[in-house]
């Protein structure tokens, strides 16, 4: 008979029904071959009796067990446990099933393997977090309101299930926002809405590229591109920067069968320089007679400081085989998870159908909010305040860092990023430092962590998310660091 136990399982817990409790301790009876296969049940009554629950909470659970195949009910001699369970039984002592990975494809190894080298901080944005913008200043409230305006007939239909390349109002205001701030001229039906920048490089990898592929990327660049790329199986194939960006001439000797080319040219990740014209040039002659693509990473492109903004890549002549992929992380907040990627009218539909393989369709909603955010000219004034901002803070970090550490560290201005780059000497060993930084509550990365055959060294330190006394605290605490 089963018996009743003090294990915190056996006892019916608040808000929990007991005939769901019933049921489940007979059910793990069986399963754990308390009641073997065959054996006949204790009578519902002796079992209410046992428990302490009504006749009724105990037919329930037998009535369950016998719908999911565990019992079978004999009528006027009770109820057993189904014969068909022995086979399941025998196997109650087989082996332990082998390590997960050794049960995953190919594909699925290679990608994990890929992963091992791509390592996404997931605790909050300390200092010196690059890439994380300012958030505490974002206009909440204003989004809130802007969330509000839709009618009930709106939100009923942004309930639906969407267009997958996005809605035609958010891609219209893309458009449109692109032209005016980053020279780019595209039609709303070759802008596909992404979650954020991630999702548009995986698109990329996984519709122009083949296993075995050669890829151009920067050297040292950002991991979580080379990391995609090569989870789709594609040769990640780096090419050293300098101070005008991608040496093209050494991408076009040295990987001739390159079928496309990744680059971050109006702020390169990580070093912050620019690409200049004769390069950017180079570029898209390569690209045009190799028929290979040119991936433009625009990620922070917004943020330029000068008198003089820089246009994108792809807005020079020639460049229709370059893709532009944006994002909201960086210009609004990472929360949203907004991108987007512009591509030619032919792979438009292509990229729209893939995208909802992934995830369907972005949310209706936050779609809607963030065109009017845009169309109303908040996005406009959002980025103004932003671009008046960040340098006050990146002057803060360089006065700061310059004063902590008695001018041995002089970090220099840039008109354009969130982030500056302290350099050592080639192979100097930056790892340890940041270690050190990461015990001390600082995320201070390493120049090497974004290298693959690069032997440049150094420090990046963000400034754009942390206001003026958090960063010199922040400051103080490496100077300590450093005087040890």
């Amino acid at each position: 008979m089963l018996e009743r136990t003090n294990a915190p399982a056996s006892r019916p817990t608040k808000g929990e029904a007991l005939r769901q409790q019933v049921y489940v301790e007979l059910r793990r009876a069986i399963e754990q071959g308390t009641f073997a296969p065959g054996t006949r049940l204790p009578p519902s009554r002796a079992q209410a009796l046992t428990l302490g629950v009504s006749r009724n909470t105990v037919l329930w659970a037998l009535e369950r067990l016998q719908a999911e195949g565990y019992v079978v009910a004999r009528v006027g001699d009770g109820s057993y446990v189904s014969e068909h369970l022995s086979q399941w039984a025998s196997k109650r002592s087989a082996p332990t099933p082998p390590a997960l990975g050794a049960s995953l494809s190919n594909r699925g190894r290679q990608l994990t393997h890929a992963v091992r080298h791509w390592n996404p901080p997931l605790q909050g944005a300390l200092p010196f977090r690059i890439g994380a913008p300012e958030v505490a200043s974002f206009p909440f409230a204003l989004w809130d309101s802007l969330a509000r305006q839709s009618t009930k007939a709106e939100r009923v239909a942004q309930a639906q299930y969407l267009d997958p390349a996005g809605s035609p109002a958010l891609r219209s205001a893309i458009a449109q926002w692109l032209w005016a701030s980053r020279g780019i001229r595209c039609e709303a039906a070759q802008v596909v809405v992404c979650s954020g920048s991630q999702q548009a490089i995986d698109l990329i990898g996984r519709l122009l590229l083949d296993g075995g592929d050669e890829v151009v990327v920067e050297d040292p660049g950002y991991p979580g591109i080379q990391v995609s790329l090569a989870g789709h199986g594609a040769k990640v194939c780096p090419v050293p920067v300098d101070d005008e960006g991608l040496q093209v001439d050494q991408a076009a000797a040295r990987w001739p069968q390159a079928r496309m080319a990744v680059v971050t040219p109006t702020s390169q990740f990580p070093t912050g320089v620019r690409m200049s014209l004769q390069r950017r040039v180079a570029l898209l002659d390569w690209a045009n007679t190799q028929r290979a693509w040119v991936v433009e990473d625009d990620y922070d492109g917004e943020f330029q400081y000068g008198p003089h903004r820089l246009p994108a890549l792809c807005s020079l002549p020639h460049a229709q085989r370059v893709l532009y992929v944006g994002t909201f992380s960086k210009t609004l907040h990472p929360g949203l998870r907004l991108g987007f990627v512009v591509v030619p009218h032919a792979l438009a539909h292509a990229f729209a159908m893939a995208r909802a393989l992934t995830d369907r369709h972005a949310p209706g909603d936050t779609q809607a909010t963030l065109t009017r955010f845009i169309t109303e000219g908040h996005l406009l004034r959002h980025l103004r305040r932003m671009r008046e901002l960040y340098p006050k803070r990146q002057q803060v970090l360089i006065d700061a860092v310059a004063q902590a550490t008695q001018g041995r560290w002089q970090l220099r201005p840039s008109n354009q990023g969130m982030h500056l780059l302290h350099e050592m000497p080639a192979d100097y060993p930056d790892q340890a430092l940041s270690q050190r930084a990461q015990e001390a509550g600082l995320m201070l990365a390493p120049l090497s962590r974004y290298t693959m055959e690069s032997k440049r060294r150094g420090w990046l330190l963000g400034y754009a998310g942390y206001d003026s006394t958090t960063l010199r605290m922040a400051v103080d605490r490496l100077g300590t660091l450093l005087q040890k």
